[in-house]
């Protein structure tokens, strides 16, 4: 549902000089409050990805045959284990592969078979969990 607010006209006011003091009050409030915003983005910020946590993917492997899987960042495919069939596993996804937002696709290649799946890209911040299905084929 939109919500949609009136547009309100307003006479222009003459100046005087308590109001340019209150203008002058709500900027300086303005500022301050900015300033403090802008440290606490910035501390935020400042934290490593070690801070986060490891990124892992909880793999939930449905086929029966054990899957080797990836993730691959900008075509550099890594190894992060295998994924035994009809089980859960989690695996972590190494941090040379995150920076930030990453863009990754993860592949799960089968152990015997010879048609690897693979998955959507989709954008990883460090600490995150992924979980991916592997459908019995």
């Amino acid at each position: 549902m939109e919500r949609i607010m009136p547009l309100l006209e307003t006479q222009p006011q003459p100046l005087n000089a308590a109001g340019n003091t209150m203008k002058k009050r709500i900027f300086t409030l303005s500022l301050l409050a900015l300033a403090a915003v802008s440290c606490s983005t910035l501390h935020r910020g400042s934290q490593n990805e070690t801070d986060r946590g490891p990124t892992v993917v909880q793999v939930d492997n449905q086929g029966f045959l054990d899957m080797t899987v990836y993730a691959s960042r900008s075509g550099q495919r890594q190894r992060l284990g295998i994924a035994p069939g009809n089980t859960k596993a989690n695996l972590q996804v190494p941090q040379i592969l995150m920076s930030g937002l990453t863009p990754l696709r993860f592949i799960a290649d089968p152990i015997g078979g010879n048609r690897a799946s693979v998955s959507q890209e989709i954008t990883v911040v460090p600490g995150d969990t992924v979980v991916l299905t592997i459908p019995p084929m």
